[in-house]
């Protein structure tokens, strides 16, 4: 048999499970994430706390911020032992939305190119963000949620982001 025909005869041979062809995300779907995305902006604008945390999955919630080059080198002319990421236990989603809730400024966080990967029971959510605190953008960066479809509707379950000052020039947007 000839490279051809062999090659031929293994593709054909190939079970059909063995398709790596990705399904499109299901309208249903791709609507109940936008809507997770969309209460959580609308909620940090209306200082809803009680709409705000309804969004997240019960129990431990990964909340993680990583420093531009940039916001380090300026933290480290005050802080000379800061490192890029820092875990702090105190910070967390809750702890977010109280400062938001407590906070007399209008607050809040816009989304640009939102992007989301899913098979319909998990979803990657990743966008360009901007926290706007008094009218004054106080830092921006990209971030990334991980979110679980429960038997309530899609939960966040982590957050992951990074901050760049405002005065940095933001590059490729």
């Amino acid at each position: 048999m000839k490279p051809l025909g062999i090659l031929l005869a293994c593709l054909l041979s190939l079970p059909a499970s063995a398709s790596t062809a990705v399904q499109p995300l299901s309208a249903r779907h791709e609507a109940g994430i936008r809507s997770v995305i969309e209460s959580f902006r609308a909620s940090i604008v209306e200082k809803d706390k009680a709409r705000f945390v309804a969004l997240f999955v019960p129990g431990p919630v990964t909340w993680q911020s990583v420093d531009s080059d940039e916001a380090l080198e300026r933290r480290r002319k005050t802080q000379p032992q800061a490192s890029k990421t820092r875990f702090d236990p105190d910070s967390t989603h809750l702890s977010f939305i109280d400062n938001i809730v407590n906070d007399p400024k209008r607050v809040e966080e816009t989304f640009d190119r939102i992007r989301i990967d899913s098979d319909g029971d998990i979803a990657s959510v990743a966008f360009d963000y901007r926290f706007i605190a008094g009218g004054v953008e106080s830092h921006h960066g990209q971030e990334s949620w991980q979110l679980l479809r429960t038997e309530q509707g899609w939960r966040i379950a982590s957050v992951v982001w990074s901050m760049r000052p405002s005065h940095v020039a933001r590059s490729g947007r």
